[in-house]
């Protein structure tokens, strides 16, 4: 396991954060810079607002579910989208990620842009509300807290149609210590 934070990679909360906003969530890094801190989305917390409801042009983009998804706490009044775009070309409207598999082709869409020009191209699509973020050092530091773990993402962790077991999927991959802690109750004081 790398502690390396740079976009593309996957913030993994460990058994032990509680804060209800992040718990058992998986956030994938969408910036990172020294001054400016950290930005990344919640990928395991759908909503049941359909995306329809939100962005109606871009409701025929979504993938399943296609629902809208709480990017976290930030700002949950503004849109955050990804597309995955396979192939080689970059449509208008569409900037990748870098740090995930090439494979995968993950891209920050612009929302302001004509949904048409990314319907050709755009074969995975999901829209999220508000984001995470962290200021100057902040995420360091709870990274040093053992408040999260930081991995490598798969191709198909951003579009996962099963968002509920990402958390346990991520961390049973890794191995070792890390696949045990997939088997953390929900509730310990239960076990």
């Amino acid at each position: 396991m790398h502690d390396d934070i740079r976009p593309g990679r996957l913030l993994v909360a460990t058994p032990m954060l509680e804060d209800p906003n992040f718990r058992r969530s998986v956030v994938l890094v969408v910036d990172h810079g020294q001054e400016e801190g950290t930005l990344g989305v919640v990928l395991n917390r759908p909503t049941e607002v359909e995306v329809g409801r939100i962005l109606p042009p871009w409701a025929n983009l979504a993938s399943g579910p296609g629902v809208v998804f709480q990017g976290g706490p930030v700002a949950l009044d503004s849109a955050l989208a990804l597309a995955h775009v396979p192939g080689t070309g970059e449509p208008l409207g569409w900037r990748p990620l870098d740090g995930i598999p090439a494979v995968a082709r993950v891209g920050l869409v612009d929302l302001d842009s004509p949904p048409a020009l990314l319907e050709a191209s755009a074969a995975q699509f999901r829209v999220f509300a508000g984001y995470a973020g962290w200021g100057r050092g902040q995420l360091r530091s709870e990274i040093d807290e053992d408040s999260w773990f930081v991995v490598s993402a798969e191709p198909g962790d951003v579009f996962s149609t099963a968002p509920e077991d990402l958390w346990r999927a991520v961390l049973r991959r890794q191995g070792g210590e890390l696949a045990f802690l997939a088997t953390f109750p929900d509730d310990p004081t239960l076990n």
